[in-house]
């Protein structure tokens, strides 16, 4: 599923570009402006990373961290400022957070070391990834759907692994092409098409429900549901 993140940051104008820009690469993004607000939900541990801005009134970042984990509260987190000796760093890896980011800093790095720690995170809890019916232990490279192993070839299990990273989001051509065989993507071969169709007849063969969806001219989505032109679109077209 799309990755979940929680933002507290105070800065009106900083706030609303980060959850855009998070929101358009398909992560969704609830903003708070102060720590109080953000708490109840940050209690409920229903997110998969947190970004918090350090210099905030009231409450900053560095007490609503350490609530966290004296909380118990496990979510990973990355922590926003403008300070950004080392020693400041030392001080914020030191309380707890997974990462840290200097002001001011371009959104797509911010994307790329969100994706980042939740996939340590993903290893430090087991190294498997769930969707639905579907189970990958990337330890152990075995691939399961309702419990019945799919005996996958190297090739689709790293296939698998990708569209579960991204389910329910669009996964173009190009994508797989790059990050899969690390080729530069010419739009001509039809490789990709071949192992989709291998992966295809372990998967969805024999299953009551298709989770392997093409998108007509754009890519391909895994998803419980058949997806809709207006989710496919944002992922699709990148």
């Amino acid at each position: 599923m799309a990755l979940r993140t929680v933002l507290v940051e105070d800065d009106p104008s900083l706030g609303r570009a980060i959850a855009s820009g998070l929101e358009d690469d398909g992560i969704l993004c609830n903003w708070y402006s102060n720590a109080n607000d953000a708490w109840p939900s940050l209690s409920q541990s229903e997110y998969d990373v947190a970004v918090l801005d350090i210099m905030m009134p009231e409450v900053d970042g560095l007490s609503l961290l350490d609530r966290m984990r004296k909380n118990r509260i496990t979510t990973p987190v990355l922590l926003l400022t403008a300070l950004g000796s080392v020693q400041d760093r030392v001080v914020g890896l030191n309380a707890g957070a997974d990462d840290y980011l200097v002001k001011p800093f371009e959104i797509p790095e911010l994307i790329a070391r969100l994706h980042a720690i939740t996939r340590r995170n993903q290893r430090i809890e087991g190294a498997i990834l769930v969707y639905g019916p579907v189970r990958l232990e990337l330890t152990t490279r075995r691939a399961f759907r309702d419990g019945k192993e799919l005996g996958l070839s190297p090739t689709e299990m790293s296939l698998l692994e990708l569209l579960l990273r991204r389910a329910d989001q669009a996964v173009t051509r190009r994508m797989l092409c790059e990050q899969l065989w690390e080729a530069s993507w010419e739009g001509e071969t039809n490789v990709i098409e071949v192992h989709i169709n291998r992966l295809r007849g372990k998967i969805d063969k024999n299953f009551k429900s298709t989770l392997i969806h093409t998108i007509r001219g754009r890519g391909y989505m895994l998803s419980e549901s058949p997806p809709t032109p207006n989710s496919a679109d944002k992922e699709a077209s990148r």
